[in-house]
């Protein structure tokens, strides 16, 4: 009889641990993902990512030199591109979020980065709490936020883990958006945008800070669950490969059980050990939810006696010779009044979707286009003449035989004649 009440305090107890898994065993793979993460810091291109030293700061794994060097770099060159864009009177919820995160995962004190709007200086904590009014504002006479619910929820949650108290307000606005199923990528359900909401949500749930309704607050976020729940395909991923690291994270800050995620945390190592995860800011979202991180983690770093055994090796240059072989692609382009023009270009096996473009505007058929930064790489906001900036709320969709793509232009590869579909959406 003892005994059995010893097994069965054990497995409750096991039952009760939030999406444990045998981390362990997978010690090399966290070390290999930790390893490109950081091999991706000596990329000269674009501006450095907040979201991969979020990562690399919340890893078991760390190289403090690369670590210190790629936050002086963010102090300089994020901060300067954000200034700007302050200067400008554009929207950097998101972006700012971010830095203010990265920032408090290497315990720099956030008092002392400041940014100057109309011949104000103000610190960092302070502009993103006005944007963040601001976005509010935006929501009441428009519907919707200056930017969108993700960039909105990415601001709440850096508030709150920060410290700073989020304005009842402001929640309210993410929990009605949520309630009233606004978090829409087109047509489809944003599934980053339900996981970035639902630790927002939990921040301030924990926080106690939100006095209005938490009986609202907690039905809210067991809807945000269920929706994550139910968007779970047979291989165990959330909405799709890139989408899981954030719903996992959501998961495990919101305390979900093993039953929740394993088969997500095993669909993850499976597409990581398959080198899906190759751009880095997917590898930046998968790795703290597979060593069972989330970005709530941040309030509790401390820095102190971290490891410092991150070490990678010299690696000779990769020459990559272009395919001898040919494939065929037809670039369909729909124009938002409808309109249609087909392309066709031969590309070698095995080029990016970004290099067909670029070959095919070099032929000099009519077709042209331009391409933005972002943290995921170049995206698409001008084909033949026609903008689709997300600032514009609007996107070129692309699909390959009618399948959506998952990756970008940069990311997805062309290894057979197929259509690619260029819609403004």
């Amino acid at each position: 009889m003892l005994a059995l009440v010893i097994i069965t305090g054990l497995l409750a107890f096991a039952s009760s641990k939030p999406c444990d898994t045998a981390a362990g065993s997978n010690s090399e793979l966290l070390l290999t993902l930790s390893g490109n993460l950081l091999r991706s810091l000596e990329s000269p291109e674009g501006l450095p990512n907040p979201s991969v030293h979020l990562a690399l700061r919340l890893s078991h794994h760390h190289n403090q030199a690369k670590e210190t060097d790629h936050l002086s770099k963010l102090k300089n060159e994020l901060h300067n591109d954000i200034q700007s864009s302050l200067s400008n009177d554009q929207a950097v919820t998101g972006i700012m979020a971010l830095y203010s995160l990265a920032l408090k995962s290497s315990c720099y004190d956030l008092n002392t980065i400041s940014f100057t709007a109309n011949d104000n200086s103000e610190t960092l904590l302070t502009h993103l709490k006005r944007q963040m009014e601001q976005e509010k504002e935006h929501i009441a006479f428009s519907h919707r936020p200056l930017t969108n619910y993700y960039q909105y929820s990415l601001g709440v949650l850096a508030l709150c883990v920060n410290g700073i108290r989020v304005n009842n307000h402001v929640s309210h606005k993410l929990i009605k958006a949520a309630e009233n199923e606004q978090f829409k990528h087109g047509e489809t359900n944003s599934i980053d945008t339900y996981a970035m909401a639902a630790m927002a949500l939990q921040c301030v749930k924990d926080s106690g800070s939100y006095a209005h309704n938490a009986e609202k607050l907690d039905l809210t976020l067991n809807r945000i669950k269920q929706k994550l729940l139910d968007s779970r395909r047979s291989d165990g991923h959330i909405g799709n490969e890139f989408s899981t690291g954030l719903a996992v994270q959501a998961l495990l800050a919101m305390g979900s059980e093993v039953g929740d995620c394993s088969a997500s945390m095993e669909a993850m190592r499976t597409a990581a050990r398959s080198n899906t995860y190759h751009n880095p800011m997917a590898i930046s979202q998968t790795l703290p939810a597979l060593q069972r991180k989330t970005y709530l983690s941040v309030k509790t770093l401390d820095c102190l006696s971290e490891d410092d055994t991150l070490v990678l090796e010299p690696v000779d240059p990769a020459v990559v010779l272009p395919s001898e072989t040919k494939v065929n692609v037809i670039m369909e382009v729909m124009t938002a009044s409808g309109a249609a023009a087909a392309y066709s270009v031969d590309v070698p096996k095995g080029s990016s979707l970004l290099e067909a473009l670029e070959l095919l505007e070099r032929k000099n058929v009519g077709f042209t286009f331009q391409k933005e930064s972002s943290l995921w790489g170049p995206f698409l906001s001008v084909v033949n003449g026609e903008q689709a900036r997300q600032s514009d709320r609007r996107y070129w969709h692309l699909s390959s035989d009618g399948t959506a793509l998952i990756e970008g232009v940069g990311d997805f590869k062309i290894n057979a004649t197929q259509k690619i579909t260029i819609k403004n959406t």
